[in-house]
């Protein structure tokens, strides 16, 4: 299969091609977020539940398929505990490894399929003091909650303080229904809470550890800081504060899981063994000068990148242009845009969750052309740069089935690497 049909269009739904392509290429490189693509967005993240046969399709794709995504592998609201529910048996999980291998918490957080993970890059005294965030946004929570009228503070605080190793988060959701049209004073307090956990952490001379991250947000300020998307009627908005290692952003994963699969291919790292994202340079530009520069051409896999948050907006001082996936997927388009080699980008719909702040995609032809009607981006932005090669209007269940059964054919031998 030529994975040139794909790369001139825009929100194809041929996924019969696109199984058939993961079927048959030998040197494939699927780069995937986890909540919304294989999952389906829940309100509590312990409710979170991943299909077994999923688990079990992806390692056909071993040495092919990396997770990225800003959540963790561990801890009690990890996906390793998801996948340790689906299967009943965290040992025979372990032993089978079922886990699903790549980089967490932005980037920072290695884990392979046998559930051995580590930090690359970071320190013993940045890990500490997010243990200390953890147990400071516990204790503000529970000021800020009652003050708004909210009861049953403590069972709610366990609901929406996902106390992650690397990447401690304030998750709203369960918040939003509840707290109606007091909802975005809750929005303004958290956000106000992560601007002091960053003060502390500069006195603490911590200064450049750390950054905030908004899900959903209105793209980066001039400074790169992500703009909050304020709570509207019928949309919450940013519901996930996330408190990160600064390099943890997910364009710098596709750099490190591209240095790891390099070296599994042909024994060399482009970038050295210990090259973490931690390393790597701020901006789109000059992450893809650093692969041009350093990753023989000729040696690049087909790289695939599966996401399902990308905001694009329209307002009256200028179009905004977000979500936690935009970047690692404008990476991917514009290598294969500088390459002229056809890495694919991938949307899948996760508007059918609980969540509030989705659009359901939308498609509509035009002059021969599939359109977006509504969905990822605004219809009144043409000019996004952003170019999505193929779309899972159907959602994570959609998107899970072309997975499983592509890996099906990989395990009969029709391709598999």
């Amino acid at each position: 299969m030529n994975p040139t049909l794909f790369t001139h269009t825009a929100y194809s739904l041929d996924h019969d091609r696109f199984q058939t392509l993961l079927t048959e290429t030998e040197n494939l490189l699927i780069i995937q977020d986890l909540d919304g693509v294989c999952m389906e967005l829940v309100q509590n993240p312990l409710d979170r539940h991943i299909d077994p046969d999923y688990v079990r399709a992806v390692q056909a794709f071993d040495g092919h398929f990396y997770v990225l995504t800003n959540g963790e592998h561990i801890g009690p609201r990890g996906v390793n505990g998801i996948v340790e529910k689906a299967f009943r048996d965290p040992g025979e999980v372990k032993k089978q490894g079922h886990y699903l291998p790549g980089l967490a918490a932005g980037g920072v957080q290695w884990q392979d399929h046998y559930g051995n993970v580590s930090h690359p890059g970071v320190s013993e005294a940045e890990l500490n003091f997010l243990q200390w965030v953890i147990v400071e946004m516990g204790q503000q929570l529970r000021q800020i909650l009652p003050h708004l009228g909210m009861t049953g503070v403590e069972s709610l605080i366990e609901a929406i303080l996902l106390d992650n190793v690397a990447s401690p988060t304030i998750n709203l959701n369960r918040a939003y229904k509840p707290l109606g049209d007091r909802f975005s004073e809750l929005q303004k307090a958290i956000h106000e809470l992560m601007a002091a956990l960053l003060k502390t952490a500069e006195d603490q001379g911590l200064a450049d550890a750390f950054f905030v991250h908004y899900a959903p947000n209105l793209g980066p300020d001039p400074n790169g800081k992500d703009i909050l998307r304020p709570a509207t009627f019928g949309d919450s908005g940013t519901t996930d504060f996330q408190f990160m290692i600064r390099g943890g952003v997910k364009e710098a994963g596709v750099v490190a899981l591209l240095n790891r699969y390099y070296y599994q291919r042909t024994g060399i790292y482009p970038l050295g063994p210990d090259f973490n994202v931690r390393q790597a340079p701020p901006t789109l530009i000059e992450l893809q000068q650093l692969i041009l520069d350093h990753f023989d051409l000729a040696q690049m896999p087909l790289i695939i990148g599966v996401g399902d948050t990308v905001t694009s907006q329209v307002r009256a001082d200028g179009i905004q242009r977000g979500g936690s996936d935009r970047h690692f997927l404008q990476l991917i388009h514009n290598l294969a845009t500088a390459t002229d080699q056809p890495h694919l980008t991938v949307y899948v719909d996760s508007s059918q969750g609980e969540l509030k702040n989705r659009k359901p995609l939308k498609l509509a032809m035009l002059n021969g052309n599939i359109r977006v009607v509504e969905g990822p981006g605004d219809p009144d932005d043409p000019s996004d740069p952003l170019w999505i090669n193929l779309a899972f209007p159907g959602g994570y269940q959609e998107y899970t089935a072309c997975i499983k059964a592509a890996a099906q054919g990989r395990l009969l031998g029709t391709g598999k690497g």
